[in-house]
């Protein structure tokens, strides 16, 4: 009788071969024994094959490639988990690149908290990129709100969080309608099912999301798209209030504050600048998606 793998690591992939590939790098630099994990990598409609290279990680990891049609990271990550082989699933991006003791951090955490929803932590990896370091900067805000106690933590983003795979079946996985904002809302949707989150900011991924300012606003305006259809479907399920959620928008001290006492001189007056960006774009976002779906726009 074969030994159940501990770990099964999920990463959803499209276009970015070269970021996939350090993510796979960091994956066998892993401290953890390979014995003890798989690595399942979903290629989310990508122009060109990974054939050539997923085989070259063959002998240095056990690794499965999956394809779909283009169908958003929601739907690639429950496609993985639909052939994984391990107690716990662990998610992670193809542009991110776990340090090398995540794994072992994780399973420790496993054995500790054997049926809550682990989140970790995510290191903004392109600290020269001013964009970069404000969506690290929002992160942190995010994290400080909503995880300020790690026992009774409330929100993980999907490029850092491990689940226990029975659990993840019980919770019918990701919502695949969400293209954004779907770790938002599993996460909801698995403390409305009674279920406990815990924070585990040792557990440590390097993210390298290369942006600039237009991209950094189209990005932040996906997410507040993806707010108001959250924010729509908890009203639906009667799984919180949004008058309530107002107060992390409100909390000038933990968004803007903070972060500004963080930086100096000019770097401080960009960062500022863009946290407003951030909000004003997150704003239209959401209520552009309410106006569309007011008045039926395709």
């Amino acid at each position: 009788m074969t030994t159940k793998l501990r770990l099964s690591v999920i990463v959803p992939t499209l276009d970015r071969p070269q970021s996939l590939q350090k993510c796979l790098d960091a994956l066998v630099q892993q401290s953890y024994s390979v014995s003890n994990f798989e690595v399942i990598v979903v290629d989310d409609g990508s122009q060109n094959t990974l054939n050539n290279l997923i085989a070259s990680y063959s002998e240095s990891l056990n690794i499965h490639l999956l394809r779909q049609a283009n169908a958003g990271p929601a739907a690639a990550r429950n496609k993985g988990a639909t052939i994984a082989a391990g107690q716990w699933l662990a998610f992670t991006d193809d542009d991110c690149t776990p340090a090398p003791d995540w794994l072992c951090v994780l399973d420790s955490a496993t054995r500790s908290y054997p049926t809550q929803l682990l989140g970790g932590f995510t290191i903004n990896a392109l600290t020269e990129n001013i964009y970069a370091s404000a969506s690290q900067s929002i992160q942190d805000i995010v994290y400080r709100h909503y995880n300020a106690r790690p026992l009774q933590a409330r929100f993980f983003a999907s490029n850092n969080m491990a689940v226990p795979a029975q659990l993840f079946a019980e919770l019918e996985g990701f919502d695949a309608s969400f293209r954004t904002s779907e770790d938002r809302e599993l996460c909801d949707r698995c403390l409305h099912q009674g279920k406990q989150l815990v924070y585990i900011p040792e557990a440590i991924v390097y993210h390298a999301h290369r942006l600039n300012f237009s991209r950094y606003c189209r990005q932040h305006f996906g997410y507040g798209r993806g707010a108001y259809r959250f924010h729509r479907l908890r009203a639906q399920r009667n799984s919180g209030n949004m008058q309530k959620e107002m107060t992390f928008h409100l909390n000038l001290r933990n968004w803007l504050t903070v972060p500004f006492r963080q930086y100096k001189g000019l770097h401080a007056i960009t960062l500022a600048i863009l946290l407003v960006c951030w909000q004003q774009a997150n704003l239209m976002g959401f209520v552009y998606e309410a106006a569309r779906n007011r008045f039926k726009i395709v």
